[in-house]
């Protein structure tokens, strides 16, 4: 039992750590991502300040091709916005980046229109990967997550606005879920995002103090809680629109609004965390952040260590759960692992801790799926096992009972039980066998065993033993069994009966007979397996055992012998006859009666 209950923790251990380092190594990342961005990112109302002006399909059919556009078009729109200070926007953000020279005069027309008010937030634009940065010794080594470029508006533009990057970062599986807050240029500029830009402007603007910064990992990204999906934002305004005067300017004062690309074919969209199945436009995923660092409701993901160790812990408890427990008991420990942890996902994401939605679900519907296996596996060996064991000598119907049990009727260790028991024995054998050849002996033998057998079996009994010509066997056990008495009497009638015809034929071949002893006896004993786990027999032992043995080694060939035990407990029922204590059991004191079966009425 110690050996299985190691063996039972070391799988634990091992299965749990196997799946936990799965799941670290990033095999549930795609799948997670996609759970948790169904769990957590929901649209939600937004309170206006926030508004789009497109770059979008009408523009390019009624100013023609953007890459034609000159800074003169930019330069009207922001007139457009800033007629006046009483109804200016608190912040503009232009999503478009400016960062070489054009005509002179457009490039000063723009500088003028954007710094008349310094509300303006222009792009700046880099570019990350590895590359070789000098240690303090001279040496050199590779750093990721390094500028390789950067991209700034030209000098004149760049000197009465505010700067912030519109980079738009994806995670690994291709899913823009992170806003990247702020990073350091080339020069050692701090260069904030232009939706950090945005939400301190209008912060100022309106005397609300600074932003609320969000809580970030190691490279300044944060986790975004999406407000709006693809579309949520657009108000169909038209830069076009703007142009025209056809928007009354009192509409933008004080709000945040952003002019950028509206229009797939300007190339500056994502598949974005709250919805994988639409794009959304760059400045719609600025929208977002600009409203999510405004209202400062942030979501900070938890320490992936700490879900590990989470997970571990889950995952051995789903193990003890799952290992040789019933079908259902198993289910249901599954359902409230899974359930209670995805539950618990909500409810903390609405404090503002973000989980992984799948890990646990996932590792212990693994261990569920793998444990229902093996213990169906294990269960179908032990029932051949037990079968094999016990058919050999239980009646077909106790063997079926047994396998309910499982593999503790196979352990070493008995019970004390009250059972009936036969013994039997071939009187005459060693006579008969003395004259006959050994295959004479075998078969005739094998034809006694088979009857008695076969009267065991019939009767419901355990065949316990044969040993030589004689046999042992008992009513009652491994399974309670009712009228076990009677049953162990009618079996030791019909071996009697069933004897003399094969008396009478091995008279007619040999010129021999032989016939039973047989002796019955009820009472308690201790029943199981004794012996060793390498060797072991399921028997029965104690006083009952021995007197029963007793009164066969006593009983005449051809007579049953029973002790007043069996008498009295089928009174009324079989037809005896006492012999008293004329016989003397060994190790039985003086009155012991002895009683011969002579008939079973009923």
């Amino acid at each position: 039992m110690q050996k299985q209950r190691s063996r039972i923790i070391l799988v634990s251990l091992l299965s749990a750590s196997v799946l936990t380092a799965l799941v670290w190594m990033g095999a549930l990342d795609t799948a997670d991502y996609a759970a948790s961005d169904a769990l957590y990112q929901s649209r939600a109302a937004t309170d206006g300040e926030v508004l789009l002006v497109g770059i979008d399909d009408r523009a390019i059919d009624e100013l023609g091709p953007y890459g034609q556009w000159t800074r003169e078009i930019m330069a009207q729109a922001l007139d457009a916005l800033n007629q006046s200070e009483d109804c200016r926007p608190a912040a503009i953000g232009i999503d478009v980046l400016y960062s070489g020279e054009s005509e002179p005069e457009w490039d000063q027309r723009l500088a003028d229109a954007a710094g008349r008010y310094g509300n303006v937030v222009t792009a700046c634009l880099s570019q990350f990967g590895t590359a070789a940065v000098e240690d303090g010794d001279g040496s050199f080594y590779l750093k990721d997550f390094s500028i390789l470029n950067f991209e700034e508006p030209y000098q004149a533009l760049r000197s009465v606005t505010t700067q912030g990057h519109i980079n738009a970062m994806l995670d690994k599986d291709g899913i823009l879920r992170h806003h990247l807050l702020r990073y350091t240029t080339p020069d050692g500029r701090e260069m904030p995002s232009m939706a950090l830009a945005l939400a301190q402007m209008y912060t100022d603007y309106w005397d609300l103090g600074p932003v609320t910064l969000p809580p970030v990992d190691g490279r300044n990204f944060w986790y975004m809680p999406f407000c709006g999906m693809p579309g949520d934002f657009d108000e169909s305004i038209s830069i076009v629109d703007l142009i025209n005067g056809d928007i009354d300017p009192e509409y933008f004062a004080g709000k945040v609004v952003f002019i950028g690309p509206y229009t797939i074919g300007l190339q500056d969209s994502y598949v974005s965390a709250i919805d994988h199945a639409r794009q959304m436009f760059g400045m719609e995923f600025q929208a977002n952040a600009v409203q999510a660092l405004l209202w400062g409701e942030y979501k900070q993901e938890a320490g992936d260590g700490l879900q590990l160790a989470v997970l571990f812990a889950a995952l051995l408890l789903g193990m003890w759960g799952f290992w040789r427990r019933r079908v259902l008991a198993a289910t249901a420990l599954w359902a409230v692992l899974c359930g209670g942890w995805i539950g618990l996902c909500a409810v903390l994401y609405q404090a503002g801790w973000a989980l992984h939605v799948l890990w646990i679900p996932v590792g212990v519907t693994v261990l569920y799926a793998g444990c229902l296996a093996v213990n169906y596996i294990q269960a179908a060996a032990e029932r051949r096992q037990v079968t094999n064991t016990f058919k050999r000598y239980v009646a077909p119907e106790i063997v079926n009972e047994i396998l309910k049990e499982g593999t503790e009727a196979l352990e070493l260790g008995g019970k004390l039980t009250t059972i009936a028991v036969l013994f039997v024995d071939v009187r005459g054998f060693t006579t008969m066998s003395e004259m006959l050849e050994p295959p004479q002996v075998v078969a005739i033998l094998n034809r006694y065993l088979t009857l008695i057998a076969d009267c065991i079996l019939k009767n419901g009994g355990t065949l316990d033993k044969f040993v030589g010509d004689a046999a042992m066997a008992f009513w009652g056990a491994p399974l309670p069994q009712e009228d076990y008495i009677m049953r162990a009497c009618q079996a030791a009638a019909d071996m009697a009966s069933g004897s003399q015809a094969l008396s009478e034929e091995l008279m007619e071949q040999f010129g021999r007979t032989v016939s039973f002893g047989i002796g019955v006896h009820v009472g308690e004993a201790v029943v199981g397996n004794i012996g060793s786990p390498q060797r072991m027999d399921y028997t029965a032992i104690g006083d009952t055992v021995n007197t029963s043995a007793r009164l066969e080694a006593n009983a005449p060939g051809g007579t049953i012998y029973i002790s007043r035990a069996v008498a009295d407990a089928l009174e009324g029922r079989i037809r005896t006859t006492s012999l008293g204590d004329t016989i003397k059991l060994k190790g039985k004191k003086e009155g012991f009666e002895i009683l011969t079966l002579d008939e079973i009425i009923g």
